[in-house]
């Protein structure tokens, strides 16, 4: 581990509800629940304020619906996300060239290797500024946790949430673990922290106490290894500025069974273009294609085809991921499509399409599933008009979608730099009604309206934050 707190995780506060916040003023301060509205979906993130009310990630929207019903539920807006993303990676990748992206919203950077950090106040110079940064260019917050390792960086931001910045000096890391969850070290989750509780175990501290052989003997060699290396704060991952991508892969969960075999077959050529496009927008192709079936009784096929060689060609993966479905017995329904690439590669196959046009696969395989289903597919009407999403009127302007149903779309007039907007109902085929590109968050960001920078609202109350020492933990919110 190194002597100084150079290693920065930055999180986001909440993205992508803080993302529709700042694009709608009227949300601002409000519960916002993101995520899929149908009756399989689940929640993606949600406001501050609506984690008041107990609402969570990954949470059945359902449920989400009972316990605030007040809150405002929208459809993700997956390219402003993304977008908004890229203008928080290239400031983190001005501080330094090793820059680690977990998420959309998520890194870790070694600061040191860029020099602009060295020791504890210089980190917390970085650190300071970068927050003040992303506020000035998105209009958002993140939170920043300063730590010599990539664990103790990423339990810092934790404690920093919301809109703050902890860091932990070198020499305090035990100290400031031992009375934390044991939930608060990474990998253990709710199975794990059971089985260390029912042995007497809830505390980091306890762990480190138990020793090493007691905890391989209760989770095994590698978890236990692993376990009490990290109760002593030990933890000598670099910063890896290129993760090597594995699989492309896009996924939607339907709200109604598809029982049609046309109909599946039609969603998976969809799924195959949609794959496509993301290979093509990271420079990649991949020869293995993968096509993934969830059936009605949740049992899940995967099957696999090898090319001969890279490919890029949405044609040649239609084609493939259709010989693919053709082996599966889709007889009862199906809840859930995904068509995948793998065996990535950075040039293609110029002679694929013969290869296609001949139909032959080379392999049928089972494969463990993937990964998750990014976004769940949604009905006809909010196909057209999904919550949330951005509209433009032909007299009125620019807005934003309500909700829509029974033939009528409700629409907010209003801008990320306007004051809170009205609400028009409309026809759903009203001819003067379109749907629209999103707006930047701060006025005069790439060809913005003029107005104000938007900004958040803030939390009434803060969890509490640990310094450690070197001065209080900073934050911008009183």
């Amino acid at each position: 581990m190194r002597p100084a707190p150079t290693i920065l995780h930055l999180d986001m506060d909440a993205f992508f509800a803080s993302v529709e916040q700042a694009s709608k003023p009227s949300l601002r301060g409000k519960a916002v629940v993101v995520g899929g509205l149908g009756p399989r979906g689940v929640v993606a993130t949600c406001s501050y304020e609506a984690r008041v009310f107990g609402v969570h990630s990954a949470m059945p929207m359902g449920q989400a619906r009972r316990l605030a019903p007040h809150a405002a539920y929208l459809v993700p807006r997956f390219e402003l996300y993304r977008s908004i993303s890229e203008q928080v990676m290239r400031l983190l990748r001005e501080l330094s060239p090793l820059v680690e992206p977990l998420s959309l919203d998520e890194a870790f950077v070694d600061l040191e290797a860029g020099g602009t950090a060295w020791d504890a106040e210089s980190a917390r110079l970085a650190g300071a500024k970068l927050r003040t940064d992303i506020r000035t260019v998105t209009g958002l917050t993140g939170s920043v946790g300063l730590a010599a390792s990539k664990m103790l960086a990423k339990i810092a931001s934790e404690e920093a949430k919301p809109d703050g910045l902890v860091l932990i000096p070198p020499g305090t890391e035990r100290a400031m673990l031992e009375p934390m969850t044991v939930r608060t070290l990474p990998g253990v989750g709710p199975a794990t922290g059971d089985h260390l509780r029912r042995a007497g175990i809830t505390t980091v501290g306890e762990i480190a106490e138990a020793g090493e052989d007691e905890l391989v003997r209760l989770l095994g060699k590698a978890h236990g290894h692993a376990l009490y290396a990290m109760a002593l704060a030990r933890d000598e991952r670099p910063v890896v500025a290129e993760r090597e991508t594995k699989s492309v892969s896009v996924e939607d969960t339907y709200d109604v069974d598809i029982h049609d075999r046309v109909r599946v077959g039609v969603e998976v050529g969809r799924l195959a273009d949609r794959c496509v496009r993301r290979l093509r927008a990271s420079g990649l192709s991949g020869r293995t294609i993968v096509l993934k079936v969830r059936r009605y009784d949740f049992s899940t096929l995967t099957r696999s085809e090898t090319l001969r060689g890279p490919t890029d060609d949405p044609a040649v993966v239609r084609e493939a991921a259709a010989r693919l479905l053709d082996s599966v017995d889709t007889t009862g329904g199906v809840r859930l499509l995904g068509v995948g690439v793998s065996g990535l590669a950075d040039y293609t196959q110029e002679d694929l399409f013969a290869q296609a046009a001949e139909g032959r696969a080379e392999g049928l395989a089972e494969e463990p599933e993937t990964e998750p289903a990014e976004e769940h597919r949604p009905t006809p009407t909010e196909r057209r008009w999904p919550a949330g999403h951005d509209v433009r009127h032909a007299q009125l302007g620019h807005g934003w979608v309500q909700g829509s149903g029974l033939g009528r779309v409700t629409v907010r007039f209003e801008t990320p730099y306007s004051q809170v907007g009205r609400v028009r109902t409309f026809p759903v085929d009203d001819p003067e009604l379109s749907p629209a590109d999103p707006l930047p968050l701060v006025a005069g960001a790439e060809g913005g309206e003029g107005g104000q920078p938007s900004s958040l609202p803030r939390p009434a109350s803060l969890p509490k934050s640990w310094s450690g020492g070197g001065g209080p933990a900073a934050t911008s919110r009183p």
